[in-house]
């Protein structure tokens, strides 16, 4: 019996990411059918959906540790804790939970110290970008004066579905803030449920977002769509062309990805919009 799980399915990408980038990819032997971070990890057996499992397919693997993700996959941890495999499950919804789930992910693995060190790495990262530790700017601590993005935090609204128009989960808030932005239903941020984030698009048209940022998983986003609902042509970010889409693998991932590859994108858009 090994002292830790060897062999481990991963049942979203973001811990498939995680034990990657810790060095121990060759403990996952299944993945989820959506993984595309590490590239490599796609040639991994791919045993589920979102919401659904290949149970036949997972036994045959024999793990000793599965990983999964949020109450949306709490039947299928069920079901394999039914069958008598160890389940993990993992309900990180901001950017401090996100990297709490980096050191558990390590230390499940017996590589606590480096879960500790790829975590700390993560969030100097967050700290550069925001120019201050990043706590302070998702608390809403007031910028220096002497700061150039105390004069120019665009606002900002997080798109992450269309019909119904959804506004962002806390994660990408959380990260808009760090990149430079300022959400317009920030009171929204905790709802950890879609259905609880549904807006009216008569209150972004109040609102009035300078920056529209889309990333509808599982489907490109259409600007068509956007531009041509009623009203919006009154929208600063319709009128002057400030929509943008980001993948919802970078962002939409509660992992490494949308605090590298996501916030970084964001803080593009965000860049080139407070320079014009």
């Amino acid at each position: 019996m090994p002292a830790y799980p060897s062999r481990i399915v991963c049942l979203t990408e973001e811990t498939t990411e995680t034990l990657y980038l810790l060095g121990e990819g060759d403990r996952v032997v299944g993945v989820s059918g959506y993984t595309a971070r590490p590239p490599e990890a796609r040639q991994k057996p791919k045993v589920s959906a979102f919401i659904h499992a290949r149970f036949e397919k997972i036994e045959a693997l024999k793990p000793d540790l599965v990983l999964a993700f949020s109450d949306l996959q709490a039947d299928i941890a069920r079901e394999l804790i039914r069958r008598g495999y160890p389940v993990y499950t993992f309900n990180q919804r901001s950017v401090a939970e996100i990297l709490q789930m980096i050191r558990i992910v390590g230390a499940l693995v017996g590589k606590g110290a480096e879960g500790d060190a790829l975590a700390a790495r993560l969030e100097r990262g967050l700290d550069q970008m925001a120019g201050r530790p990043w706590r302070d700017a998702i608390d809403g601590r007031p910028w220096p004066v002497e700061a150039p993005e105390a004069r120019r935090r665009p606002r900002v609204f997080f798109e992450e579905w269309d019909s119904p128009l959804i506004s962002g989960i806390r994660w990408v808030e959380e990260l808009v803030e760090i990149a430079g932005g300022d959400p317009i239903f920030p009171e929204l941020r905790d709802k950890s449920l879609g259905k609880d984030r549904i807006v009216d698009p008569a209150l972004v048209i109040e609102r009035n977002p300078e920056v529209i940022v889309a990333s509808w998983c599982g489907k490109a986003m259409r600007k068509r769509t956007i531009v041509e609902r009623p009203g919006w042509d009154a929208i600063d970010a319709v009128r002057h062309d400030r929509i943008h889409e980001i993948k919802s693998t970078y962002i939409l991932q509660p992992g490494p990805a949308s605090l590298t590859e996501g916030v970084s994108r964001l803080h593009a858009i965000l860049k080139t919009c407070a320079a014009s």
